[in-house]
């Protein structure tokens, strides 16, 4: 019992001596170790690690993506000096533990100031060199892109690494909206008269070549048609000599009755000629060959 309390005292300050030189380092962390104020060593991996109790300590600091958010946007001007408002969210993280404790001391507020200050100089910059319709459409992702380029090479200064860049509110101030879009309804009003302009004449080509088509297709139709009647006509005069050589009689038979039924196709029909005129020979004849009396002229 005399050597129960002595032992027992021992076996709790060796307990606690060895909890205070043990230290786990999270996956999520880095770790730095430090003596008597000065950096001696740092942990990038997970795991169980031991230091020096009194003489040496530990600090953790977050590995993971941390974002950096503009409490304001920025009123950045523009090529032609007009004003944007500009939100932006950078995403970065830290690279090199050791450095960013030599650079603000682990202090992630203050790398936050040094972060927002040069994305801020660099998107000031990359606009300055764009036209408001470049800036909002046409080179947005550029814009982003050259400013993270520019701000990841200042912030490897501090240890740390950008990660991203986003625009995340692009506008005129509203100051400014009104004559910009008056500016810019003027601008769309110009272009589209000049594209009806050249829409009516596009329009006037096309109806002159339509027209003009039309007449070359309606004149070779008329001259293909005169040619078939031509050609309708001689024939036709071919078969009417042909039938007047077989039976001449027959033939002037024939074509005075077309000639009757041409002439008398009403009850109206009027016609004043002698009765002893050739026009009326075969209706004086009869159907035995007797000669009939004229009909009365009227």
């Amino acid at each position: 019992m005399r050597f129960t309390m002595p032992l027992l005292a021992l076996f709790v300050a060796a307990l606690i001596v060895l909890s205070q030189s043990l230290y786990t380092v999270d996956q999520t962390k880095y770790a730095i170790k430090f003596q008597l104020g000065e950096i001696i060593a740092t942990q990038r991996d997970a795991g169980l690690y031991f230091k020096l109790p009194l003489v040496q300590n530990v600090r953790f600091f977050d590995r993971r993506n941390l974002t950096l958010d503009n409490p304001e946007p920025d009123r950045i001007t523009t090529s032609e000096k007009k004003p944007l408002l500009v939100d932006f969210i950078v995403l970065w993280r830290i690279v090199d533990v050791a450095q960013y404790y030599r650079s603000v001391a682990g202090d992630e507020e203050a790398a936050r100031r040094r972060l927002s200050q040069t994305v801020r100089s660099n998107l000031a910059e990359e606009f300055n060199k764009r036209t408001v319709y470049e800036a909002i459409s046409s080179q947005r992702d550029r814009i982003t892109a050259e400013t993270r380029v520019k701000a990841d090479a200042d912030a490897r200064s501090i240890g740390v690494q950008v990660v991203d860049i986003r625009l995340r509110r692009l506008e005129l101030p509203p100051d400014v909206i009104g004559p910009v879009y008056q500016r810019m309804e003027s601008e769309r009003r110009r272009v589209a008269n000049e594209l009806r302009s050249l829409g009516a004449a596009e329009s006037e080509r096309i109806r002159a070549d339509a027209d003009r088509q039309r007449q070359v297709i309606l004149a070779e139709a008329y001259g293909q048609a005169q040619k078939i009647k031509g050609e309708g006509d001689a024939r036709a005069a071919a078969i009417y000599a042909g039938a007047y050589s077989v039976n001449a009689e027959f033939y002037r038979f024939y074509r005075s009755l077309e000639a009757y039924r041409s002439s008398f196709r009403g009850r109206s029909d009027v016609m004043v000629l002698d009765p002893n005129s050739e026009f009326f020979q075969y209706f004086k004849q009869s159907g035995s060959g007797a000669r009939a009396a004229p009909p009365a002229a009227r």
